[in-house]
C-alpha cells in the first residue's frame, strides 16, 4: 500500500524531499505535472543511469508520488496479483521496497521469486517495466530504514497483521493501543516479520510515447558469459 509520509533512504541515486518549486508545480498542476523533453540515450547509458534520469524528470515535473510503482507477484499456482507500493532505494544492486514479510505479496515472493515492476508517469508519456527476481535485504538495512520512519508507522507495522482477516476496526485500534503502550518511552524495535525486498532486474524497458503511436521502446538485458562481477547491459529497441 502507499505510505506517502515515509522517507526514502539515501542510495547511489538519492531520493530527496521535493523542493519548494517542485511542490508548487505539483500544486498548480494538481499532481499531474508537466511534460519534459526526452533526453539523449547513448549506447553507453546503463539502465540504472537512465532510470535515474527519468525518475528525476518525473520529480521535476511535479507528479505526485513519482516513486509509486505497481508490484506484480505470482503464487505457486500461477495466480498473479498486483498492488501499488513506493520505491525506497535503487542503485546498481537493484530496486528496494519494504513491507510485512507475512503479507500476500511476501508469501507469493517466498513461493515464487519472480517479480515485475511498473512505473507510469502519464504526463511525461513514459513508463518503465522491470522484470527480475527478488531477495531479502539484510536485517541491518531493514532496521536502518525502519527507524527512519515516523513512530506512528513503526507502531503500525507491529499492530497490523497485514493481509490477514480483520475481525473489526476496533480490534485494529486495540492492537495499536497495545503496542503504543508496550513501546512507550523506548525505541520501537524492528519486527522480525517486517523488512525489505530487493529486485535484481534481468529486463528493463523504457517506453516513451510518440505521435501516431510510433512509440520508443528502449530495452536492456544483461550480457551473457560475463567474467567479472560488473553487469554489462545489452541495449536494443522493440517495435511499438
Amino acid at each position: 500500500m502507499l505510505l506517502s509520509n515515509e522517507p526514502i533512504l539515501p542510495t547511489s541515486f538519492k531520493f530527496t524531499v521535493m523542493t519548494l518549486f517542485e511542490k508548487l508545480r505539483c500544486l498548480l498542476t494538481f499532481g499531474q505535472g508537466v511534460a519534459l523533453p526526452l533526453p539523449d540515450i547513448s549506447e553507453q547509458t546503463t539502465p540504472i543511469e537512465l532510470f535515474g534520469q527519468w525518475f528525476d524528470d518525473a520529480k521535476k515535473s511535479g507528479i505526485l508520488l513519482p516513486e509509486a510503482m505497481s508490484v506484480s507477484s505470482c503464487d505457486q499456482n500461477g495466480q498473479p496479483s498486483s498492488r501499488m507500493v513506493l520505491l525506497k532505494e535503487f542503485n546498481d544492486d537493484g530496486f528496494v521496497f519494504y513491507t510485512n514479510y507475512a503479507s500476500r505479496k511476501s508469501q507469493d515472493l517466498n513461493e515464487n521469486n519472480k517479480i515485475a515492476l511498473l512505473f507510469h508517469w502519464n504526463v511525461l508519456q513514459r513508463q518503465v517495466r522491470i522484470e527480475g527476481r527478488v531477495e531479502k535485504v539484510t536485517p541491518e538495512q531493514s532496521e536502518q530504514y525502519f527507524h527512519s520512519r515516523d513512530r506512528g508507522s513503526q507502531i503500525g507495522a507491529w499492530a497490523s497483521k497485514q493481509s490477514s482477516p480483520l475481525a473489526s476496526k476496533e480490534a485494529l485500534k486495540q492492537s495499536e493501543a497495545y503496542y503504543t503502550k508496550k513501546f512507550a518511552g523506548q525505541e520501537v524495535p524492528l519486527p522480525e516479520f517486517w523488512g525489505g525486498w530487493r529486485i535484481k532486474p534481468h529486463y528493463l524497458e523504457f517506453w516513451q510515447g510518440r505521435a501516431n503511436r510510433l512509440h520508443d521502446r528502449i530495452c536492456f538485458e544483461p550480457e551473457q558469459n560475463q567474467d567479472d562481477k560488473k553487469v554489462l547491459w545489452h541495449q536494443f529497441k522493440l517495435n511499438p
